[in-house]
């Protein structure tokens, strides 16, 4: 009993593209349908992941927005400030920075630039 040999990829798109053209092919319909389905498949389930993933991002997101508003307060306060009240190593500048832009947007803080020391900072406060 000899042994089917299984078509790569390659081969596959090959083959579709030779049929396409006109052209005959060694790959037949049967092998083209099979390779659209398990790559619509894929593409299904990469998709799904690909939800699950931006739904857990979101809420991780949505958590820590909630956590940077109840730390701003009337008084201004720079995002190193805000970082440094969080007191959670996981979470840098940058996505706090990130989160306080949302909270400015949603119009719940309001930022300013004002002059510490030398440098211009950019300060946040309630709205």
């Amino acid at each position: 009993m000899e042994k089917e040999k299984k078509l790569t990829k390659k081969e596959v798109l090959l083959g579709i593209r030779t049929f396409i053209n006109g052209e005959d092919t060694n790959v037949t319909l049967e092998d083209m349908n099979e390779y659209i389905d398990v790559t619509l498949e894929q593409l299904d389930k990469k998709a799904a992941k690909a939800a699950e993933r931006a739904a857990a991002n979101k809420a991780e997101g949505d958590e820590l927005r909630a956590k940077v508003l109840a730390l701003v307060t009337d008084a201004p306060q720079t995002a190193d400030e805000i970082t440094a009240a969080l007191g959670d190593a996981e979470v840098s500048k940058a996505k706090v920075v990130a989160r306080l832009t949302q909270l400015v947007k949603a119009e719940a803080v309001k930022k300013e630039e004002t002059k510490i020391g030398d440098s211009r900072k950019m300060v946040y406060s309630l709205a």
